[in-house]
């Protein structure tokens, strides 16, 4: 048996601050998730995306700490055009939302930025430069 990819998990401070990031991204996530220690919502490709607060972590894993200095992990969110990418990005930074690489064009072929997510995940927004 190969074990299949299912789900990424994040630990969050402020669930309510997260769950209206990632749902300006347009991810759903059920009414009063706001209030529940453990929500997830379905991606595109099957996957899902769980939001744990640092007490539920704490419950299975009474030694965990919040990791200090620079993230390790990204999500990536495909945008239909370049112009999109900017929209986004406008749209998360004029929320108040940290703008960590303004838009630009990617010696790769993207449209590319960055924004940091409540808890200072990386959230990179892209979209192909020709299409």
């Amino acid at each position: 048996m190969t074990p299949r990819f299912d789900m990424i998990g994040l630990v969050v401070s402020d669930p309510a601050a997260s769950l209206a990031f990632y749902r300006r991204l347009g991810l759903v996530f059920p009414e009063g998730a706001e209030d529940l220690p453990h929500v997830e919502t379905a991606l595109p490709g099957g996957a899902r995306l769980a939001l744990d607060t640092e007490d539920t972590v704490r419950a299975y894993h009474p030694g965990w700490r919040a990791p200090d200095g620079g993230g390790r992990v990204s999500l990536a969110f495909r945008c239909a055009s370049p112009a999109e990418v900017d929209g986004v990005y406008q749209d998360l930074v004029g929320a108040g939302y940290h703008g960590e690489l303004k838009p630009w064009d990617a010696v790769w072929g993207m449209r590319y930025a960055v924004v940091h997510d409540p808890d200072g995940n990386a959230v990179d927004l892209f979209a192909d430069l020709a299409g």
